[in-house]
């Protein structure tokens, strides 16, 4: 207790230095005073999200923006707040009979924070700067990007990809003429806001734009302090802040003159399983492939069935989550046809049985000729979380006869074992591809991807036909299909490769009076996607 204490107050010395320094700033804008934090008077606002501060700073060409609103720079489309698409940048577009040549035509009353006109040149170069980085974002299909005339791109692809559109929605457009190596420390955009000053560690600061296009936000400056989350929730107790992001264990603690606001989130957590007999395979580095326990369907089909999702949220979450079925839950390319009926240890017995697991010895393990039901579950050792959703499945499959010993382990030794062992993993993206890349038999062992090594034909080829399609619309109804067909599938009712936990609920400490309008539901928790819909921010009597 002394020093969760200690913390907290050397958090708020921290966020006070912070506040005087910025208002010192000779770099800062002079609003003057704008009254204390809270006033509905004023038109800036004091954001505290924990673990946001991007380590490689605010160039979408290297990654920024993919988890949630880019801030600085536009995207030539983007979804409402029901997952729509509409446009930003974009005027129209369209797409080729052969799936490979994407045209675009946007706006020509766009202006970057520094005056210069936006053109399709910047478009282009955007996306082929973005190809050759190597960064996060996969363009590895982008043949070309191309300006055919002023406010004209034209994309050509390798193959089809329909989840192309996706990069047309997260990529912030970056400018020509001031793109360079340090661009993501000072960063130039035609989004509803522009860079000011960034104190590595320390705080964020931006204005509005005054030459953005779209609705004018009403709030005209914003400060982003990078605090540690017990720092954070102090400073929101202190009243010096408009915004904090939170954990769940703070979630039920009352502040005064703040409401909390929870945002629903494809930010999930889930468990791998190897997919293949134990000895078989090896990956390209020599690291061994493969589970003689979880290469037994009916053990994945019992841990999915007997684990109780909602217990894991009330016991673990402080009831701020979701039952997670999928990677993709909510997202319009999920399946609600996976929904299982879960925390039935008793229909996990019966598979069990059915297949042959018994416990002979009587000790409380289940074998199947020489191999005993015994497990160990990986999880990132410097994740709480994982830590405590792994342990709490591990007392949950003692009670059917698995044994599954959660150890937790550092990055570099989890690519080594994930292959052989369970391992507890957080996913979550607002782009179907990422369903791809964790299920596809040709993601196997790749990097992160598909580390089970699952292969099912059917669903291979239903996701091929989905990345082919010339729509959305068309590639949802082959996403579902993989998900579960009513015979085969990727989810649970099928080989069930996963045994997904939870979604996480984001959490914000909010000003009682401050409107943040309808928030989408949320990807995995990096960047600033709460302020995907700033412009709408208000304050309310």
């Amino acid at each position: 207790m002394l020093r969760k204490l200690t913390i907290t107050f050397i958090g708020l010395i921290f966020l006070v230095g912070l506040l005087l320094a910025g208002c010192s700033s000779s770099s800062q804008p002079d609003r003057g005073d704008n009254g204390p934090v809270g006033d509905t008077n004023r038109d800036e606002l004091v954001l505290a999200l924990s673990n946001t501060e991007p380590d490689e700073g605010f160039d979408p060409t290297t990654g920024w923006g993919r988890y949630g609103s880019p801030l600085f720079q536009s995207t030539l489309l983007k979804r409402d707040s029901q997952l729509k698409i509409t446009y930003d940048l974009a005027t129209g577009y369209s797409v080729s009979d052969d799936g490979l040549t994407w045209t675009v035509d946007i706006r020509d009353d766009v202006l970057f924070s520094d005056g210069t006109p936006l053109t399709a040149e910047d478009v282009a170069y955007t996306f082929e700067t973005a190809k050759a980085s190597g960064s996060t974002i996969d363009l590895t299909y982008l043949d070309s990007a191309e300006a055919v005339d002023e406010y004209t791109v034209v994309f050509k692809l390798k193959h089809p990809q329909s989840t192309f559109i996706s990069r047309l929605i997260q990529m912030g457009i970056v400018p020509k003429h001031a793109h360079g190596p340090d661009y993501g420390q000072a960063p130039i955009g035609s989004g509803p806001y522009q860079f000011v000053q960034w104190d590595k560690g320390q705080q964020l600061i931006v204005t509005a734009n005054p030459h953005y296009y779209g609705e004018k936000p009403y709030f005209q400056k914003l400060t982003f302090l990078f605090l540690g989350e017990d720092a954070a929730f102090a400073a929101a107790k202190a009243g010096q802040v408009d915004i904090a992001s939170i954990p769940p264990a703070f979630a039920k603690q009352p502040v005064p003159g703040m409401k909390l606001v929870v945002v629903d989130s494809v930010d999930n957590r889930g468990i791998s399983f190897p997919m293949v007999p134990a000895g078989q395979l090896t990956t390209d580095e020599g690291f061994p492939v493969g589970n003689d326990v979880t290469a037994d369907i009916a053990i994945r089909k019992a841990i999915n069935v007997a684990i109780d999702r909602q217990e894991l949220i009330d016991g673990i979450l402080e009831g701020y989550g979701t039952p997670a079925y999928t990677i993709c839950d909510e997202m319009p390319w999920w399946n609600p046809e996976t929904v299982i009926d879960d925390g039935d240890e008793q229909e996990a017995g019966r598979i069990l049985a059915e297949a042959g697991w018994q416990d002979l010895d009587g000790d409380g393990i289940l074998e199947k000729g020489d191999i005993q039901a015994r497990l160990t579950l990986i999880y990132p050792s410097s994740d709480k979380l994982r830590q405590s959703l792994a342990i709490a499945v591990s007392d949950k499959l003692k009670d059917i006869g698995i044994e599954m010993q959660a150890e937790g382990k550092s990055w570099d030794e989890i690519a080594r074992l994930s292959h052989s062992n369970p391992v507890l993993y957080g996913w979550g993206d607002q782009d179907p591809l990422e369903m791809y890349n964790i299920y596809s038999s040709k993601m196997a062992g790749v990097g992160s991807y598909n580390p089970g090594f699952y292969s099912n034909p059917i669903v291979d080829e239903y996701m091929e036909q989905a990345m082919a399609a010339l729509s959305e619309e068309e590639a949802i109804q082959y996403w579902q299909k993989a998900q579960w067909d009513g015979e085969t599938g990727l989810s649970a009712k099928g080989d069930a490769p996963w045994a997904w936990l939870v979604n996480n609920q984001h959490l914000y400490l909010v000003r009682d009076n401050l409107d943040l309008g309808t928030p989408k539901i949320e990807p995995h928790g990096h960047g600033f996607p709460i302020t995907d819909n700033i412009v709408t921010w208000r304050w309310r009597e």
